[in-house]
């Protein structure tokens, strides 16, 4: 098994991002993965501190957010964010944090709570697990669910952060609690990634277009991926051996 991919999302649910290579850190979420998250005005969370995904603008109540792609500059911490109905925006969420939220208004719903302000968390990201955590999505599995709707899927429906190849489904179900060495880092799988109506939306047009919890469903789950804990930090390339320990 290989490393097909790796993404980041900046900003959480505003936007993926394709990268080469990481250097995963141990007790960390991916670097610059759910840096920012764009609270609502009924959230309650504190900041500097994790809040679970319902105090933020989400595409699971959102799904035009699918759509958005974006680009980090680390240097100087700017974003650049695309969508098919809105302007390209480049943006340093810390210091101009009311542009980004200006730019995203469009994108929710007016019965929704609407999108407020930016927080930030470095080293732990607004992550949807309790603890920082990384993604791990198998092809085998997203190949799975396209032949049970009969359907082509793109990966990014599902917003994980290291993907792989493997000849077998849902193998990485079997890897909770085990040790799993990908390049030089070493993770964990805690637990299955419980998944919800977001992934339902197309990430070409941001329409939900596709009934994925029901094929979920149909496997006996509504799960996909694994989120997993930094043991060993290291680099992680494409192409990089993935490898149970």
């Amino acid at each position: 098994m290989r490393v097909t991919a790796i993404y980041r999302h900046p900003v959480k649910s505003h936007g993926r991002e394709q990268i080469a290579q990481i250097a995963l850190v141990a007790g960390q979420s991916m670097p610059w993965d759910r840096v920012w998250a764009i609270a609502h005005e009924a959230a309650k969370a504190t900041p500097g501190q994790w809040a679970a995904c319902h105090s933020f603008s989400r595409v699971s109540k959102a799904p035009g957010l699918m759509a958005i792609t974006a680009r980090l500059n680390e240097t100087n911490q700017t974003v650049a964010l695309s969508h098919p109905d809105r302007p390209d925006l480049t943006v340093n969420p810390d210091t101009d944090p009311d542009a980004l939220v200006q730019w995203t208004l469009p994108l929710v719903s007016t019965d929704r709570a609407l999108p407020s302000h930016v927080m930030r968390l470095d080293g732990r990201g607004y992550t949807d697990s309790d603890f920082a955590s990384v993604t791990l999505c198998n092809l085998a599995s997203h190949q799975a669910v396209e032949s049970r709707m009969e359907q082509a899927l793109s990966i990014h429906r599902w917003r994980g952060n290291i993907w792989f190849d493997s000849q077998a489904p849902w193998v990485e179900f079997d890897w909770i609690g085990q040790d799993i060495q990908i390049g030089e880092a070493i993770l964990r799988p805690k637990e299955r990634t419980d998944r919800c109506l977001a992934t339902s939306a197309n990430p070409d047009t941001g329409k939900r277009d596709a009934d994925t919890l029901k094929a979920l469903q149909s496997f006996g789950h509504q799960d996909f991926s694994v989120r997993a804990e930094v043991i060993k930090g290291g680099l992680v390339r494409q192409d990089d051996v993935v490898m149970p320990l």
